[in-house]
């Protein structure tokens, strides 16, 4: 209760715009919406301001609210909204960006559609009559200026939500109030800017760099708003916007077929004559499904993009290129006359339909580009086999549907009006799997009259999207490439049977895993441009020494040299190197492992002086260190989690590291714990992630993955986690302590006079990323504890081969690496 009452001093004016607007609504009895006399007296719009002269009503329009399911989101939106951002910004900030962003974003839309009324413009003079209640124009205002306070992660968050939110409103619904909230978001914006103290950097709309994690979140979340945009359009009050003909067509009454074909072959090609033809085409569940199936297409894939599959970005690519290819060609005829389509910018008429032309094609191209620059955000690949079924099933029941169509509409010529061709049926296939949106500007040319007619007509696209649907499914649910459902179990027993501190890399997603013929070994690996890297040596219940290891390493070797790949066996420890030294291989280390024993720890003594000075600081600020999972983390703790992460990633030059270097995704395993360090307002300053090493059901060691901090945390905040840790381990049965490897640096490294390939190219790769990444100074911090030094190295068989090596290394830890670094790179080696 008291944190509740905290939390509610910290936001008085959202709390008290919810009390008002609750007053108003149960004073004037309009609970049920807003009364005639209240919307008259205080709505806003064109009319009640530029005819009637209601200059205020832009302010007082934002308390009323026009339903009972309005009230409640509005109650909710501003004491959790206007909330958020009252927090983050303070009071009178919020005031003053509430009242601008009401007098802004309903003034400035006024004028627009005051413009559009004096020229004619049809979307203008349709709505100039309304009147507007909208309490959300300011809270989006409130909202958009908030965001600039906030943090990195939901700074991006905010804007990218919140815009992509009311574009969708204005696109499909297209009321003024849509049209007032965008404008008020934009002012919001520019507010923010303006309002936020000169300590704070100031306006930033740039796309700073982004984990993986946060961009996949990004874009899923802009996919799934635009997949929902056409179903605004069937349960808002209006539908004036550019992308509204589904949801306007399924709310009207659609006329006999008999009656409409009819009046319209004996000439009568008026516009309400179009208007009911065209609302004929979605006189039954079909068609309506055609047009519903591509949106929940589009809104699985975002749930599959959220997840980093790779084929689920591919579905939406190909989805949003295939609507914005249909744009352009069926707004390119006129409906009336059928006439090719002339582009005269003079007239407001024409220049209205070249408007609905370019953004219809526009919104999917757009997010299909966006999809396609950031493929390699996308590591989860679905299995070769099951994509070729994928589109073997989609497009043969696309050629079978389609021949049924023509086959089944020939024999049945005389159940459609007027009488139809053998070209005409061959014609319109196209449109049976077309959302009908799309369709709209198209001249129709003939309807079923009959049951067996007008089943074809309206059901071979729906079986189409519904076999489509399915297989994406199918696709998205299936194990990644290299993978078989019980490869997982498979592996996390032979891990528990035996694995090294680094094997439990291996269950990490974007691996391919191979087992041998006799299952006790399996091996995790990445291919890249042509490099099967490994992500450590094999694992199971075999030693370096024993034959069945040698058998492994030679069968994993000869299944790479069948698919044209080179092996790599990558972090190996020094027991393996005697192995592939007697197969001829070639071997380079590649880090230091520093691995501490948690039974010997007693921080005493002055070379702990650090360490003990960590620990006593982070007792003095209130800091405690808890040893969690991410599982049992409360949510707001998960979110402040990212958000620390986030801040992490932009601090750097290039992007986030993959590979051996975990990342968000990879904390989610329930058998990944964690030590985060908390404050007393249980803040998160730290966090580590701890991976295991099993033997048998015992954890026998802990391994370090992920480490990330605020920057104003207290100083020496991560080396009082590991003391944490280690501190906690001391009684339990636990071997051994890994602080991993730093990638790249060693304990101690001689320059030899005439460096040779494998040392040019571990030095041009240290070179590079040291600067950003720091691995040398990590390896410094993780000598503080005293620990180790385990050298790793990398195996390979073919010297030559040693610069695509290097490449693929690189682009194994920078998946998103551009084309432009990665010739950089290879010019480096020379």
């Amino acid at each position: 209760m008291s944190r509740l009452w905290r939390q509610a001093r910290r936001q008085p004016f959202a709390l008290a715009f919810a009390a008002v607007v609750l007053v108003i609504a149960v004073v004037s009895g309009a609970t049920r919406g807003a009364h005639l006399q209240l919307r008259t007296q205080f709505g806003t719009g064109y009319e009640p301001v530029m005819s009637a002269g209601h200059w205020w009503s832009p302010l007082t329009s934002v308390f009323l609210a026009d339903t009972t399911a309005e009230l409640l989101l509005v109650l909710a939106g501003g004491v959790v909204l206007l909330g958020f951002a009252e927090r983050l910004m303070g009071t009178w900030r919020t005031a003053l960006v509430f009242v601008l962003g009401a007098f802004g974003g309903t003034g400035l839309g006024i004028l627009a559609q005051s413009a559009g009324v004096a020229s004619g413009e049809l979307w203008s003079v349709g709505v100039s009559e309304l009147w507007t209640v909208d309490p959300f124009t300011p809270i989006v205002a409130c909202l958009m200026a908030g965001a600039s306070f906030a943090g990195v992660l939901w700074r991006r968050r905010i804007r990218v939500v919140t815009l992509s939110t009311v574009l969708m409103l204005l696109l499909y619904s297209g009321q003024p109030a849509d049209l007032y909230r965008l404008i008020a978001a934009i002012i919001g914006l520019v507010l923010g800017a303006a309002l936020r103290p000169h300590r704070m950097h100031r306006l930033d709309l740039s796309w700073r760099r982004s984990s993986h994690h946060e961009t996949r979140t990004l874009l899923a979340s802009v996919v799934g708003v635009l997949s929902i945009g056409p179903l605004v359009t069937v349960f808002s009050g209006g539908r004036f916007g550019i992308l509204a003909p589904l949801g306007m067509l399924l709310t009207q009454e659609v006329p006999a077929p008999g009656d409409v074909v009819d009046r319209c072959l004996l000439g009568n090609i008026t516009r309400q004559c179009v208007n009911e033809l065209t609302l004929e085409r979605v006189s039954g569940a079909g068609p309506v499904l055609v047009s519903l199936l591509p949106l929940l297409a589009l809104l699985v894939a975002s749930v599959g993009i959220a997840r980093g599959r790779r084929f689920a970005a591919w579905l939406a690519i190909v989805v949003n290129a295939g609507l914005a290819a249909l744009g352009a060609w069926y707004y390119g005829l006129l409906p009336v006359s059928g006439q090719p389509y002339s582009w005269r910018w003079h007239s407001a008429h024409y220049w209205e339909v070249a408007l609905i032309l370019v953004v219809s094609v526009l919104v999917p191209l757009a997010t299909a580009v966006l999809l396609i620059a950031n493929l390699r955000r996308f590591p989860v690949r679905t299995r070769p086999a099951l994509r070729r079924r994928f589109v073997l099933a989609t497009s043969g029941s696309f050629l079978a549907l389609a021949a049924l169509y023509v086959g089944a509409g020939w024999l049945l010529r005389d159940q459609f009006r007027p009488h139809v061709t053998l070209l005409d049926l061959v014609t319109d296939v196209p449109e049976r799997f077309i959302p009908v949106g799309f369709l709209r500007l198209e001249r129709l040319s003939f309807l079923p009259a009959g049951p067996l007619s007008t089943t074809l007509y309206q059901w071979v696209g729906p079986v189409f999207w519904i076999i489509l649907l399915v297989g994406a499914v199918l696709c998205m649910r299936s194990s990644p490439a290299g993978t078989t459902r019980d490869d997982g179990a498979r592996l996390r027993s032979l891990l528990a049977a035996g694995g090294g501190s680094l094997a439990f890399m291996s269950t990490w997603e974007g691996n391919s895993l191979w087992f041998n013929r006799a299952g006790t070994a399996a091996i995790a690996y990445r291919v890249v441009n042509g490099v099967a890297i490994t992500t450590g040596e094999p694992i199971g219940p075999i030693g370096s020494t024993s034959p069945d290891a040698a058998s492994a390493v030679a069968d994993f070797a000869t299944m790479c040299d069948d698919h044209g790949w080179v092996p790599v066996f990558y972090s190996i420890h020094d027991g393996w190197r005697a192995l592939f030294g007697t197969m001829g291989w070639q071997s380079m280390p590649v880090g230091e492992e520093t691995v501490l024993r948690p039974s010997d720890w007693n921080p005493t003594g002055k070379r702990w002086q650090d360490i003990r000075s960590s620990v006593n600081r982070a007792e003095r600020a209130g800091v405690r260190a808890v040893w969690t999972s991410y599982r049992d983390l409360p949510v707001l703790q998960a979110l402040q989690i990212a958000e620390i992460s986030e801040q992490w990633v932009q601090e750097k030059e290039l992007p986030e590291l993959g590979f051996t270097l975990g990342g968000l995704d990879e904390l989610r395993d329930p058998a990944v714990r964690l030590m985060i360090a908390l404050d007393a307002d249980a803040r998160v300053h730290a966090v580590t992630s701890w991976l295991p090493t099993r033997r048998g059901d015992e954890v026998i060691g802990w391994t370090l993955d992920f480490m990330r901090r605020r920057p104003e945390s207290m100083n020496g905040v991560m080396e009082f986690l590991i003391a944490e840790t280690l501190e906690m381990l001391r009684e339990q049965p636990v071997e051994f302590l890994s602080l991993s490897a730093a990638p790249l640096a060693r304990a101690a490294e001689a320059e030899p006079a005439a460096p040779s390939l494998p040392m040019l190219v571990t030095g041009f790769l240290r070179r590079t990323l040291e600067p950003v990444y720091g691995f040398s100074s990590l390896l410094a911090f993780k000598r503080k504890f005293q620990p180790e030094f385990h050298p790793l190295h990398m195996a390979y068989p073919d010297p030559l081969a040693l610069p695509a090596i290097g490449l693929a290394l690189v682009r194994a830890y920078l998946p998103s690496l551009t084309m432009r670094e990665a010739v950089a790179f290879v010019r480096g080696l020379g």
